[in-house]
């Protein structure tokens, strides 16, 4: 498996892994999460709020987990100097009443300074994850200005998928390992497009169910799906509303996990690729994903006719959010990316 070392079997990998953003609620759950789940002890904490970035790391250490590695720093080159792995949560976070997209300038400021920081300080690394909003567009940001190649960059996008999983199985009251095969796939937003097919509500497809098959005596109609599916879209906003912040413990537990897929552990949620091949271009959005030897690698989702509409609606929109970027001038134009990174060319 990619990166497991003999070094420590406690671990999947010995390699450094920079948080960056660790003084927040992400991202000391992503330092947390790395530990408690075997990924990685060898972690490098940054922060510019350094006396939170000091309380997370000594709340890490009296956790009491096996050789903790850990060091914390407000200079961003010595905590990316010779990162393997990068897990990025250091954007502004949403507030009550904001879409994903009300942060776009501001984050995706950030995200050019931290793409351009990869290229300066840790060109070697080998997988990237970007989990602050726009995540499609701030994900897609740092791939350009970092020099890495496309597979080495990617977004949490799974959530959108376990949320819908979650919303199936309250529908139907089954547990949530019951519901399988949830997908959504574009852009991580309001227009994500949620595909119903391949889902199975304790082994009776979601299309026969809304054909009128019934699981544990409940039936799903069309209104009841469309709501679901608003519901999913809107899942953020409601754990703000229900919490007073935004997600935290879903997109740390998320993030490792895809860590640990990029690591050789199974992982099967859909992730934010690089698409640069018809019928979709210069755009990051969830699609499906393996990893193989050049990092992720994706394939284009199977649906129906509304399925693929709804897709074909949300790259529209991903790309239009990247085409405003690009009047910031925080992206450069399509025709010169290849200037900025050879690998998309």
């Amino acid at each position: 498996m990619r990166g497991v070392t003999e070094e420590n079997g406690m671990y999947l990998t010995s390699e450094k892994v920079a948080v960056l953003g660790a003084a927040g609620a992400i991202g000391s759950n992503l330092v947390q999460t790395l530990l408690a789940s075997g990924t990685a002890h060898q972690i490098a904490l940054y922060d510019p709020f350094a006396t939170g970035l000091e309380g997370t790391a000594e709340e890490i250490w009296h956790c009491g987990f096996a050789d903790p590695r850990i060091t914390w720093t407000t200079d961003v080159a010595e905590a990316l100097a010779g990162a393997r792995f990068i897990i990025s949560s250091g954007g502004a976070p949403r507030k009550d009443g904001m879409t994903r997209e009300d942060l776009l300038r501001g984050n995706c400021e950030i995200a050019k300074e931290l793409g351009e920081n990869i290229k300066r300080y840790a060109p070697q690394a080998e997988f990237v994850v970007v989990i602050f909003n726009p995540a499609d567009i701030t994900g897609l940001t740092v791939l350009v200005h970092s020099g890495l190649q496309p597979g080495r960059v990617s977004t949490l996008a799974a959530l959108d998928s376990t949320r819908l999983q979650t919303a199936l199985a309250q529908h139907f009251g089954v547990l949530p390992e019951a519901v399988t095969g949830c997908a959504t796939y574009g852009g991580h937003g309001e227009k994500m497009a949620v595909f119903k097919g391949g889902i199975a509500v304790a082994g009776t497809a979601l299309t026969a169910v809304l054909a009128g098959a019934a699981v544990n005596g409940r039936a799903l109609d069309a209104t009841e799906w469309a709501a679901i599916v608003e519901h999913v879209r809107d899942g953020g906003a409601r754990i703000i509303k229900l919490r007073g912040r935004s997600s935290f413990q879903s997109p740390s537990q998320q993030s490792i996990f895809m860590l640990r897929g990029y690591l050789g552990q199974p992982y099967s949620l859909p992730c934010g690729a690089y698409l640069d091949r018809d019928p979709w271009h210069h755009v990051m959005m969830a699609m499906p994903t393996t990893f193989g030897p050049q990092g992720l690698e994706w394939t284009a989702p199977t649906g129906d006719a509304a399925d693929l509409a709804a897709l074909q609606d949300s790259y529209q929109h991903v790309a239009a959010l990247r085409d405003q970027v690009i009047g910031m001038g925080l992206l450069p134009p399509l025709a010169d990316w290849g200037k900025v990174n050879p690998h998309l060319g």
